[in-house]
C-alpha cells in the first residue's frame, strides 16, 4: 500500500515542481536578462564602483534602470525573455528534480511520505536534504542553463539566432565537455544556496505554523496542508531567496564567466571575456578582485536579489498549491 502512495507523491512532486519552476521563470525573465547582463560586463557596473577602478573606458551597463530603458531601446521588449526557452526546459526539470529529491529524502527519514511528518523532522534535515536536491537537480539540467546564459548575454546583434545554433556551435568548438563549463563553481554554489533556501524556507515556516496555532486552533484554516495563507508561504519563501542568494552570489558571477568564455559580442557590450581567461575557479576568483575588485564579484546583486526573492515567493507558493490541486484531483 506504501509503495503506491510514494509512487503518487513523487509524480505530484515532479509535476507541481516543473509548475511552479516555469511560473516563477517566466514572471521574472527580465530582471534575470538584466542580471545576466550584469555579471559578465568586465567594466564596472555602477558609477560608485568607477571611481577605484583601472577602467579607462566606458561601461555599457551603469545601473538597473539604465540598462532596463536600453535593453527596452534597443532589442524592443522581447530582449527581455532572452534565452527564455532554454531557460524553461533548464527551470522545469531543474525544480522538478530538486523538489522530488527533496520529498524523497524527507520521506526516507521520517519513513513517511505524509508532510505532517516531515515538519516535525530537524531542522538541519533541511538543508542537507536540500543541498544534495540542488546538487541532483544542476547536473541534470546544467547544458540548458549554460544556453540560457549565453543567449540571454549576446545582445544585438545577435551571435546565435536560435538556441540548436548555440547548441552546434558549443559542441563543435569546445566539445560536449563545453556543455558543462562552469560546473564546478556552480555545485560549490548550489551546495550553500539549495540548503540555505529549503532550510531557512522550512525554519520560516515552522516559526510562521507556531505563529498560527497561537492566534488559532485551527491548523487548516488556510486549505493548504501545513495551515499557511498563500501570503505567508510568499513571504517564507521571499526571506528565503533573499538570504540565499545574498550568500551565494560572487560565486554565480564566477560560473557565469565560464559559461560565456569566447563569446563573440558587439564590442559596444565592452571588452569579451577570452577562451581559457580563467584556469580554474580559484584563478577566477583571483582575477576578478585583481581586475574589478570586490565590487566585480557582487555584479548584478541588485537585480539578483530583486529577483531571487519574488522568484522564491512564486516557486514555493505556487509548490503549495499545485501539490494540495493535485492531490484532490488523483484521490
Amino acid at each position: 500500500m506504501e509503495e503506491p502512495v510514494q509512487l503518487k507523491q513523487a509524480v505530484i512532486s515532479t509535476t507541481a515542481g516543473a509548475i511552479s519552476g516555469g511560473i516563477s521563470r517566466m514572471v521574472t525573465s527580465p530582471l534575470d536578462v538584466i542580471k545576466i547582463r550584469f555579471q559578465v560586463q568586465l567594466e564596472p557596473t555602477s558609477s560608485w564602483a568607477m571611481l577605484p577602478s583601472n577602467w579607462s573606458g566606458t561601461s555599457k551597463y551603469t545601473g538597473m534602470f539604465q540598462a532596463t530603458k536600453d535593453i527596452l531601446r534597443e532589442e524592443g521588449l522581447a530582449g527581455f525573455w532572452r534565452g527564455n526557452v532554454p531557460a524553461l526546459l533548464m527551470v522545469m526539470p531543474y525544480t522538478a528534480i530538486q523538489f522530488t529529491v527533496q520529498h524523497k529524502l524527507k520521506t526516507f527519514a521520517a519513513g513517511s511520505s505524509k508532510t505532517e511528518d516531515h515538519i516535525r523532522l530537524s531542522p538541519y534535515l533541511s538543508y542537507v536534504s536540500g543541498s544534495l536536491a540542488g546538487c541532483a537537480a544542476t547536473v541534470g539540467s546544467y547544458p540548458f542553463d549554460l544556453l540560457r546564459t549565453i543567449l540571454a548575454s549576446q545582445g544585438e546583434p545577435k551571435v546565435y539566432p536560435n538556441m540548436k545554433s548555440a547548441l552546434v556551435d558549443i559542441v563543435r568548438t569546445r566539445g560536449f565537455r563545453g556543455l558543462y563549463a562552469g560546473l564546478l563553481p556552480t555545485l560549490v554554489e548550489i551546495v550553500p544556496y539549495a540548503g540555505l533556501h529549503f532550510g531557512t524556507y522550512d525554519t520560516f515556516k515552522r516559526w510562521t505554523m507556531v505563529w498560527n496555532t497561537n492566534r488559532s486552533s485551527n491548523s487548516s484554516l488556510f486549505g493548504t496542508e501545513d495551515g499557511l495563507s498563500s501570503f505567508q508561504h510568499f513571504l517564507c519563501g521571499l526571506m528565503s531567496g533573499t538570504c540565499a542568494k545574498l550568500v551565494c552570489h560572487p560565486l554565480d558571477v564566477v560560473k557565469k564567466r565560464f559559461q560565456i568564455e569566447g563569446l563573440q559580442r558587439h564590442p559596444r557590450y565592452g571588452t569579451r571575456v577570452e577562451h581559457h581567461a580563467y584556469r580554474n575557479m580559484f584563478h577566477a576568483v583571483r582575477q576578478i578582485l585583481q581586475l574589478e575588485g570586490w565590487a566585480g564579484l557582487y555584479k548584478g546583486i541588485v537585480p539578483s536579489t530583486v529577483k531571487a526573492a519574488p522568484a522564491s515567493a512564486v516557486t514555493f507558493v505556487a509548490y503549495e498549491y499545485t501539490s494540495v490541486w493535485l492531490k484532490s484531483t488523483l484521490t
